[in-house]
């Protein structure tokens, strides 16, 4: 399968989709371009339960490499599953268990990152909505 090219906010946008059709919350997409040189965004969600944080990167990994050809570069978890993040190059994912992301408040430490509304991300990613 061959990477088809996708902008780095439809990707994101894309990702915010498919984590909130698996039920993740707090779904948050940052366009951290003019802030950051690791990545153009970042999609922050939190899961309930160690499990969850697994099963949604697990998803999550399969669905962008159907849809889109892409694999992470690299992706990261902790050993109990409180974290996991995948590097897809213009688009980090932080999948958190809600303790952690309270900790290691991510959005706080971006906070001069550029939110992009719910609104936003949803209406850029109708094409993949499960349910239309």
């Amino acid at each position: 399968m061959t990477e088809k090219e996708i902008s780095s906010k439809k990707l994101s946008s894309v990702i915010a989709r498919i984590l909130d059709d698996r039920k993740a919350s707090d779904i948050l997409v940052l366009n951290v371009a003019n802030v950051c040189v690791l990545s153009d965004y970042f999609v922050i969600a939190s899961a309930s339960s160690a499990t969850q944080v697994k099963g949604l990167t697990s998803s999550l990994r399969e669905k962008v490499k159907e849809l889109f050809g892409r694999i992470p570069n690299g992706d990261e978890n902790d050993l109990k599953n409180r974290w996991n993040l995948l590097d897809y190059g213009d688009v980090i994912v932080h999948i958190m268990y809600n303790a952690e992301r309270e900790n290691y408040a991510l959005e706080k430490f971006w906070n001069h990152a550029l939110k992009v509304s719910r609104e936003e991300w949803e209406e850029e990613s109708k094409e993949y909505a499960l349910y239309k």
